[in-house]
């Protein structure tokens, strides 16, 4: 499927990167750049100038102003959310509409492309470079674990430029399924919703898209990919299958037709390349479980009835409280806010 991006490469900046391109073997780059530093841009300016105009607009009352930390989390969160409905609905259309993405066999699922698959990989790379430099500039803020975050996600994703897994780069995106309602049960807490309807009908859909989407979802296809890297570690596409995917005249120098255009001298895959990735891949596939452990867990001890034995009078401190009529504090009402593990750490651990 050719690249759906409404606006063609502009052959200047093509020409320009590829010096750069050639340097770090990514022959797509070119076709894609524009992609990359259009999303980055959009991004840039959703967190610069949309999100506080929109915010000043609609909630002037809970946006924070004069706290410069506060206020680059706030915008962060909008972007993210942004971002994650947009991937998202590119990364669903790109799986059910490109055809020859559904017919990939093994040796194009590893280095084949499309131009459809192209693009998505390249609006991921985009948000990743957004994020890495508006963690630079707030370093103080985000600190250095989410730096270090933002410096491998777009290492990763960059290898879909030599083209590397580029069939995987819709299926893995598929994790931020789960982010929007991650930014809007953060955004309903500081609309001071905390412990509302809305928020837990949105924290039960949370939950539940968490488990889907990144534990069932993510855990079978990371087992999928695991075995292709394997193979492709030990062999190649053969020189038999190269001279077949170049044997029609027609279509052998379209790169959006003949899907394995970039892999003429393809060998084994590099242990290092696949190592890299599985690495990262372990990493979040490991973090998700252990959050959602956190999750259940939280559920569990602040919905379990009390022990027998804790029943009984009031501890000292608090009967002489009593005793001298100062206020005690009443209990807080449970609420989904008990059960998720910290917003931001979570926003951030998309590494694909």
């Amino acid at each position: 499927m050719r690249d759906p991006f409404p606006f063609a490469p502009i052959p200047a900046l093509s020409k320009a990167v590829e010096p750069l391109a050639d340097l770090l073997a990514f022959p797509t780059l070119p076709l894609h750049v524009h992609e990359v530093l259009g999303a980055a841009l959009f991004y840039t300016l959703t967190h610069s100038v949309i999100s506080p105009v929109v915010s000043n607009l609609f909630f002037s009352k809970y946006y924070p102003k004069h706290n410069r930390a506060k206020k680059a989390n706030w915008d962060a969160h909008v972007v993210s959310l942004v971002q994650s409905v947009l991937i998202n609905a590119l990364a669903l259309w790109t799986m059910f509409a490109d055809e020859e993405r559904k017919n990939m066999d093994f040796e194009q699922r590893v280095w084949g492309y499309t131009g459809a698959s192209g693009m998505i990989q390249a609006l991921a790379c985009g948000y990743f470079i957004w994020d890495l430099g508006i963690t630079l500039l707030n370093l103080d803020i985000f600190g250095v674990g989410l730096l270090a975050h933002a410096i491998s996600a777009l290492a990763v994703y960059s290898f879909g430029f030599r083209p590397y897994l580029n069939y995987y780069s819709s299926i893995f995106i598929l994790y931020e399924l789960s982010t929007p309602f991650l930014n809007i049960h953060w955004f309903f807490d500081k609309l001071n919703m905390t412990g509302s309807k809305p928020q837990l009908y949105n924290g039960i859909l949370l939950l539940v898209t968490f488990f889907c989407c990144r534990l069932v979802w993510g855990t079978w296809q990371s087992v999928i990919v695991y075995g292709d890297m394997w193979r492709a570690i030990h062999e190649g596409p053969s020189a038999e299958y190269i001279k077949a995917a170049f044997s029609n005249p027609a279509t052998a120098n379209d790169p959006d037709v003949n899907l394995m255009y970039f892999a003429r001298g393809a060998g084994p895959v590099p242990i290092w390349l696949a190592g890299i990735y599985v690495a990262s891949n372990l990493t979040l596939n490991s973090l998700n479980w252990y959050w959602f452990y956190k999750m259940i867990h939280a559920v569990k001890k602040r919905f379990e009835p009390p022990k027998p034995g804790k029943k009984g009078p009031l501890p000292e401190a608090k009967a002489t409280a009593v005793d001298s009529q100062e206020p005690v504090k009443r209990r807080r009402r449970p609420s989904i806010e008990d059960v998720v593990p910290d917003t931001e750490e979570l926003r951030k651990g998309t590494i694909q």
